[in-house]
C-alpha cells in the first residue's frame, strides 16, 4: 500500500493490486450507478453497453455496481453486457448490499445474516454469474453485530459465491474493529474500503486513510468529481439558477470553500489546455497508496473526458497550488 512501492499509473492496464489481496484491478474502476432510466440522471442501455464497451477497449477490467442501483436495472445491465460479451472471466465484478428492496420487509435490507444472504442470491441472478469478485457492504448497518456481518461475508467467501470483500462508507473506527476480527478469528479479512474523496471532500485522511494505510486496505473513491461540481459547470454566477442533475445532494456543496477549490482546479486546467474534470481525478491518482476513482458517466463523451485524466500529470506546483486551495480544517489529535 505504500507510496513508495507503487508506480505511476497512466492507463488502465496500469494495473494495481488491491490492498494485501493478490488481486489486480484497473486505476480506475468503471461506476455503473448510472446505467438505467429509472433514475432521472441514468443512461439507457445502448449507451451503458457503449461505455462498457470502450472501457474494455481500453484495458480497463474493475467495474463497481449495487443492488440498489437503478433498482437493479445497473446489475442487469452490467450482467447481460458480461454475458453476451464472454468478458466475465476477464472481468473483476463489484457490487454491495444493504439496499432494501422489498418494501414493507423489516428483513430485506441491512447487514444482518439473513438479508445478507438473500441480497447476494439476488445479486447473482441478476449478474448472471457464480460468484461476486469484490462483495462490498454499502453502508454501516449499526443495528446489526459487526461480528454477525463478517462471518457471514466469511461463509459467502468460503461456499464460493464471493472472493474479496469490502466496506464502503463506514467509519473508521467500525472498519478496525471488523478487520481485526476477521484477523483474530481466522475469517476472511476486508480488502479495500469505499469512500467520498475529492477535492471537495478531504476529510478522509483524518482517520480513513491512515486506518487503511495500517491495516492493508485499498481506497476506492466515490464521487471523485464531488458530483459534477469539480467539472466546472456549477459557479458562483449560474448557482442561483442551476438544477443539478442529483437535486439537494449536489447543492448542499454550493459554498464559498468548494467554488475556490473550483477556481483551483479551473486554473490548473487552463495551463494545461485540459477539463477541470481531469485535474481532478488527476489529483486523486497522485495521491498516496493511488486510491482508485469510480468513475461513472450518463453519456460515452463524459467517460472519455473522465477517463483521459490517465494521460495527464501535474507538476509538484500545481499539486501543492491544488493542495493549499482544498486544505481541511486541522482534525482534533492530529
Amino acid at each position: 500500500m505504500s507510496a513508495r512501492a507503487l508506480p505511476a499509473v497512466h492507463a488502465l492496464t496500469d494495473y494495481l493490486t488491491l490492498g494485501r489481496s493478490g488481486l489486480r484491478v484497473s486505476p480506475i474502476s468503471l461506476g455503473a450507478m448510472t446505467f438505467g432510466e429509472e433514475v432521472s440522471w441514468g443512461a439507457d442501455v445502448k449507451t451503458s453497453d457503449a461505455i462498457l464497451d470502450r472501457y474494455f477497449e481500453r484495458g480497463g477490467n474493475f467495474i463497481d455496481t449495487a443492488n440498489g442501483y437503478t433498482r437493479g436495472h445497473s446489475e442487469k445491465i452490467v450482467g447481460d453486457y458480461l454475458v453476451r460479451t464472454g468478458r466475465r472471466e476477464r472481468t473483476v465484478l463489484a457490487t454491495k448490499f444493504f439496499a432494501n428492496m422489498y418494501a414493507g420487509d423489516p428483513n430485506g435490507g441491512g447487514a444482518g445474516r439473513k438479508s445478507l444472504m438473500r441480497a447476494c442470491h439476488e445479486s447473482l441472478r441478476r449478474l448472471q454469474t457464480d460468484y461476486i469478485d469484490l462483495y462490498w457492504l454499502h453502508f454501516w448497518d449499526p443495528h446489526t453485530p459487526i461480528e454477525e456481518t463478517v462471518r457471514a461475508l466469511d461463509d459467502l467467501v468460503r461456499a464460493g459465491k464471493v472472493r474479496y470483500i469490502g466496506f464502503s462508507d463506514t467509519p473508521a473506527w467500525k472498519v478496525a474493529q471488523a478487520q481485526i476480527l476477521a484477523l483474530t478469528r481466522g475469517w476472511t479479512p476486508l480488502a479495500a474500503i469505499q469512500i467520498e474523496y475529492s477535492l471537495c471532500e478531504r476529510t478522509p485522511e483524518a482517520e480513513l486513510l491512515p486506518m487503511a494505510e495500517e491495516l492493508g486496505l485499498h481506497i476506492a473513491a466515490w464521487s471523485p468529481l464531488k458530483s459534477g461540481l469539480l467539472t466546472g459547470k456549477y459557479t458562483r454566477t449560474n448557482v442561483e439558477q442551476a438544477k443539478p442533475e442529483r437535486g439537494a445532494f449536489v447543492a448542499s456543496a454550493f459554498n464559498e470553500q468548494n467554488f475556490s477549490i473550483v477556481d483551483a482546479v479551473t486554473a490548473v486546467a487552463g495551463e494545461l489546455g485540459t477539463s477541470p474534470a481531469r485535474v481532478a481525478i488527476a489529483w486523486l491518482l497522485s495521491r498516496p497508496g493511488i486510491p482508485i476513482p469510480i468513475v461513472g458517466a450518463r453519456t460515452l463523451e463524459q467517460y472519455e473526458q473522465n477517463i483521459g485524466a490517465l494521460e495527464l500529470t501535474l507538476s509538484a506546483e500545481q499539486l501543492q497550488r491544488l493542495a493549499k486551495a482544498s486544505a481541511p480544517a486541522p482534525p482534533f489529535l492530529a
